[in-house]
């Protein structure tokens, strides 16, 4: 991974080995994990995550899409929005409101749902850099098997909080700031910036926080290879990481003055093609996706800090 990292080739994140294998192993059933879980490992099996709504991104308890009970299955409506590679998947893990009554964290349950199953309709979102990998998904009276439940009815929310801790740790990566870093350095050595004491100054802060975030990163990671559940802590990791990168972003359009700004390559001397505009795009919206860095630094007030809420 890390020599990917260096070259700038990104993997899309599998979210089924980094969130829904974690959490089938510790919740599923058993003839869940027999199914599903050599199919997550062969790849045999695209996932999508089902968590955000139009009205419920941060504040995921406010979630409206609703799973009623009938028969030997549930009958699913609503909708989810910034789902990734919704149009590439075949199977979407989603969290719904079983319980419209009972408190908001309450009567909330996770569910595993056939995205080829009939109802369901998928509007792709393009974003800035021109890509559509988000998805909006609709759902008008959708079946899902009763089999497909994870957890008990009800009781999704202390699952969703565990997935949450996943996620914010891929999100977390120091990969995603790694080669822009790397960008910015060939851009300044050519600019011949590095001999400037204050970006020499901005670019070494940069450097040694990315460095930082590697050993934070290992140590988080840890945790997971020991098969525990990550704290509320891992929250930090997300706002640095995510931080970062923008500020990286921000230096790379600062030295490349107008050309940074229009919709075109760069050609560095060894041959590498750079759109700073898009890079800069890119990073605007880490900040926001998996939660708010407002509501990480909430969560890291009252959980770590106990400051009142």
């Amino acid at each position: 991974q890390e020599e990917f990292d260096a070259h700038g080739i990104n993997i899309v994140p599998n979210m089924a080995v980094t969130m829904l294998g974690p959490l089938l192993i510790r919740y599923g059933t058993e003839a869940q994990k027999q199914y599903y879980l050599p199919r997550i490992l062969s790849g045999e099996i695209r996932w999508c995550q089902g968590y955000s709504e139009p009205g419920a991104g941060s504040d995921l308890a406010g979630l409206r899409t609703s799973a009623v009970p009938e028969s030997d299955h549930f009958v699913v409506n609503g909708q989810k929005t910034w789902t990734s590679y919704a149009h590439e998947s075949d199977m979407i893990f989603m969290l719904v409101r079983t319980d419209k009554d009972a408190k908001k964290q309450e009567g909330i349950s996770f569910l595993l749902g056939d995205m080829k199953a009939p109802g369901i309709t998928i509007r792709r979102i393009k974003n800035l850099t021109g890509n559509s990998e988000f998805c909006e998904v609709f759902f008008d009276n959708v079946k899902v098997p009763k089999e497909n439940i994870v957890g008990r009815l009800n009781q999704g929310w202390t699952m969703a909080k565990s997935l949450l801790g996943s996620e914010r740790i891929t999100i977390g990566s120091p990969r995603v700031a790694k080669y822009p870093l790397k960008l910015l350095g060939k851009l300044a050595q050519e600019r011949g910036l590095m001999q400037d004491p204050e970006f020499r100054a901005q670019y070494d802060a940069l450097r040694l926080d990315v460095a930082d975030l590697d050993a934070a990163f290992v140590r988080f990671a840890e945790v997971l290879r020991r098969g525990e559940e990550l704290g509320p802590e891992v929250s930090l990791l997300k706002i640095w990481i995510t931080e970062t990168y923008q500020r990286v972003t921000d230096l790379i359009l600062e030295i490349t003055g107008e050309a940074g700004v229009q919709d075109e390559m760069l050609a560095l001397a060894d041959g590498v093609q750079v759109h700073p505009a898009n890079h800069y795009f890119a990073s605007r919206p880490a900040s926001i996706y998996g939660g708010t860095n407002e509501i990480q630094r909430n969560i890291l007030a009252k959980a770590i800090l106990e400051l009142p809420g």
